[in-house]
Order: C-alpha cells, then structure tokens, then sequence
C-alpha cells in the first residue's frame, strides 16, 4: 500500500483527474468571459431549436483559460457526444478520416492547438467542414483514385493559443471566432471558492482572495495554487486556507505578490543584473534561464509585458522602471530605446 501511495505516476494521475473534476460541466456554471457566453448562448439554442448541428467555432487565447472547457460545455449544452484529438496528433489525412467516420449526427469534435495541423490534414478538412464530405485518395501513382464519402453534420470546435499561425482558409470556415480574455480578480476567487468546495478545502474570502490576485488571470494556475496552499496549510497549518495560509503558503512555492514564479524572477534578474538593463534578444534570454525559446516568449513573456515589467524595443528585451523596482533595484536613466518619444523622435 506505501508504494502505491509513494509512486509518482499516482500522483501524476490524482492530479490530473482533480483538474478534470474542477471543469464546469455547464454554461451556468462557468465563470468569466461574459461576452462570449452571451455568444455561445445565442448560437447553441439557435441550433438546439432548429435541431441541428451548430456552427463551427475557434476559441483563441493564452493557456489556462478554459478553451478545452468550453469545448466540452458545447457538447454537454446540445447534448450529443465529443471527440477530443490535437493537431499533432493528426499527422496523417488517415487519422482525420478515423475520426470523422466514428462521428455521430450533431456531435462535436475538438481539436486543440488547431494551427499545428499539417497542410495535408488542414486540405482534408476543408471540405469536411464545409460541405461535409470527406475525399479519400486510394492507390499511388496513375492508378490512384478518388472516392468522396459522406460524414454526419458534426461541429468542430478549434482551439488555439496562436491565433496568427491559423491559415485564412481555415479561420474563415469557423461561424464564430471568439478570444478569450484574462480574468478578473473577482471572477478568479468565484472559481477558487467553487473549487475549493469540490475538493473539500475549507477557505474564507480573504484566502480566495489572495490565492486569486497571485493566479495571473488564468483560472488553470489559480486552481493549482490552491492545490498547493491547501497542502501547506494541512502539513504546517490549521487546515484552513486563510490569508495568512495563503500568503506564507504562495511564498513558500515561490509565487511571489504580484504572481511571478521563479522563472519569471530570473527573466527580470537577467534583463536588470545580468546584463545590466541593455536590449537583449528572445534567444539570448531564453539560454539564460535555461528555457527553451518559445517557453519563454509564449508563458512569461506575455505575463511580464502585460504587468508592464518587460517590454520589447528593436533591439530586443529590455526591463521597465516598474520591473527594477520590483526587484528591489533602482532603475537607470532611460536609454534611446526605452525613452519616449521626444517632439521630432
């Protein structure tokens, strides 16, 4: 029994259905992003009502913030089955084909990080989702032919945190193309507080709170958060998630108070101490931290610019007044590529 409470893999996998566990399982349900729930609303009972498939959709935007959820809340609300795969996955014509053929009428498929299909797969899919047909090339060669078979009207749903990489082919079959925005604190303490419901953690509105303003306005890292206070508090506290839990907790995992990890500290060090604040380019930051280049430009890139830590200039990243100061340091006067613009600049 110790080994199986001792091996890694148990972990992993507790983990992961927890995270799955604290999914919205309905419209009423989920929290934030009001607009696109309106949307949502208006084009799934539409479809309900006509009692058709609904259209397809795209949801855009960073990781964590609930795109894979919602593919599973449009299933859920038109009540018919999902299909779940990822543009990696579909490497071949072959793989798309599989799928589709075990699709029934009105189903949804799902596929994630959609710009990553292969051109085959993308030429494929096209007339799928259009015209709902699926061409099929047997044979090689002058003997090579094409059949074209019927597949159930179904809807895709795409999601995609690279919204620029989609090809205009591809976006434009999409009936609605939806970006998810970054939450607000208040909404992010809502699903903290659900959350904590669903896990049995006992927390008041001052422990929300604070595990909320530390998340980054992605409800996937609040979630883990406070995963993470809920354990410091049972080993070294009352049991209860409190602010003080919280706060002695986030700092303990080094999530400091305005939500930057470890790796976003050592972007700011690089920028501020190892280079002394001079532009430095995407690469050269990347094997400072020893992270891999689209790690850094994808996750804490665009967490430092929005708090306005970090900027980009043409010669490349540098650290703002406000990133100095948060790590203690004072900033030095502006440079020509920091300074603002002066009256023929």
């Amino acid at each position: 029994m110790r080994d199986e409470l001792l091996d890694p893999s148990a972990v992993d996998l507790t983990e992961a259905s927890d995270e799955v566990g604290l999914r919205p399982r309905s419209m009423d349900d989920f929290v934030g992003q009001s607009e696109l729930k309106e949307h949502l609303g208006i084009i799934l009972e539409a479809a309900r009502r006509r009692g058709q498939a609904a259209d397809h959709l795209l949801f855009a935007g960073p990781p964590g913030l609930g795109k894979t959820t919602l593919a599973g809340i449009v299933a859920a609300e038109l009540g018919v089955g999902i299909q779940v795969t990822s543009g990696p996955a579909l490497e071949r014509a072959g793989d798309l084909a599989s799928i589709l053929s075990q699709l029934e009428p009105g189903d949804v498929l799902f596929i994630d990080e959609i710009h990553r299909l292969s051109r085959a797969v993308e030429e494929v899919l096209y007339p799928a989702i259009e015209d709902f047909q699926l061409d099929i090339v047997l044979g090689k060669g002058p003997a090579a032919r094409s059949i074209r078979l019927d597949v159930p009207r179904f809807t895709l749903v795409g999601a995609t945190t690279r919204t620029g990489l989609i090809t205009g082919p591809l976006r434009d079959r999409f009936g609605l193309v939806a970006r998810l925005d970054y939450y607000e604190v208040r909404d992010l303490e809502a699903i903290v507080v659900r959350a904590a419901s669903i896990l049995g953690v006992e927390i008041d509105g001052d422990g929300a709170a604070e595990i909320a303003r530390r998340s980054r306005g992605t409800p996937r890292i609040a979630n883990r958060l406070l995963r993470r206070v809920r354990d410091f508090a049972e080993v070294r506290g009352t049991g209860v998630v409190d602010r003080a839990a919280a706060r002695e907790g986030l700092n303990l995992f080094g999530v400091d108070e305005r939500g930057l990890d470890k790796v976003d500290r050592a972007v700011l060090e690089a920028l501020c101490r190892r280079f002394d604040g001079r532009p430095v380019g995407l690469s050269t930051l990347a094997i400072s931290v020893s992270e891999p280049t689209e790690t850094v430009e994808d996750v804490h890139e665009p967490f430092l610019i929005r708090e306005g830590l970090i900027m980009r200039t043409p010669r490349g990243r540098v650290a703002t007044a406000a990133g100095w100061r948060h790590l203690g340091l004072t900033p030095p006067p502006p440079t020509d590529d920091t300074a603002p613009p002066g009256l023929f600049g």
